[in-house]
């Protein structure tokens, strides 16, 4: 029976230019917008650093000095926070873990999208020898109802009977980008190819989650998290 293996080291993806929110990321990077009474990548840095992981790697583009300048080396969190600027445009999901590979050591790693909230407890996320990648699922949002992947008995597959939304949370090993050149690229089409090869596990989120993609999305978020919910 393989083993398990927990992240020592996580990346926050924060280097999207964030379209949809326009225009509220014309002058302002999106992982910095506020929800509740903070900005959405401090939350990612509160759960990260509680789940006992002291590495961070942020990979920025848009406006990436003020990501910066607002996290500093990540003391604050009691974490060390490492910085993979990307060029204008940044280089997608895939590119951008690619290019950050050489921050984040020799075993599984932690990546969190910056656009989405949770109060998942990283501290569960685990990933066994043999597999790729360990992907969170959730049921469809509204704005999503397609759905993206299958779960069947711990397993992520492309297809199946019942479609679930990769959450934007994931483990990952190196492996997975193997044969990678540097660019930009997005991450599900490695992902797909390792769902063929049985190198994908996953699970549901336990938890609230939200896509906080649009405004329209921020507002509620920003709601439900004033009081209380």
């Amino acid at each position: 029976m393989s083993g398990l293996q927990r992240p020592q080291v996580a990346m926050i993806l924060a280097a999207g230019r964030g379209d949809r929110m326009r225009p509220l990321t014309d002058d302002f990077p999106k992982p910095l917008l506020k929800a509740g009474d903070k900005p959405l990548i401090h939350y990612h840095l509160e759960g990260i650093a509680k789940a006992g992981i002291g590495r961070v790697v942020v990979n920025h583009a848009h406006l990436g000095a003020m990501i910066e300048a607002d996290l500093g080396d990540g003391s604050r969190w009691g974490v060390r926070i490492e910085y993979s600027p990307e060029p204008p445009g940044a280089l997608e999901t895939g590119g951008g873990i690619f290019n950050a590979l050489g921050r984040l050591g020799e075993g599984p790693f932690l990546v969190v999208n910056g656009d989405v909230w949770s109060n998942c407890n990283y501290a569960d996320l685990a990933i066994s020898d043999e597999d790729w990648a360990h992907l969170l699922l959730v049921e469809n949002p509204p704005h999503h109802r397609q759905g993206d992947f299958a779960l069947t008995r711990g397993r992520v597959h492309e297809t199946g009977d019942e479609l679930l939304t990769f959450a934007g949370i994931g483990v990952y090993r190196a492996a997975l980008f193997q044969g990678c050149r540097a660019g930009a690229f997005p991450l599900a089409p490695l992902l797909r190819t390792a769902m063929r090869e049985g190198r994908v596990s996953g699970a549901r989120l336990l938890g609230a989650w939200t896509d906080v993609g649009t405004p329209e999305r921020l507002r509620q978020l920003d709601l439900e998290l004033r009081q209380g919910r």
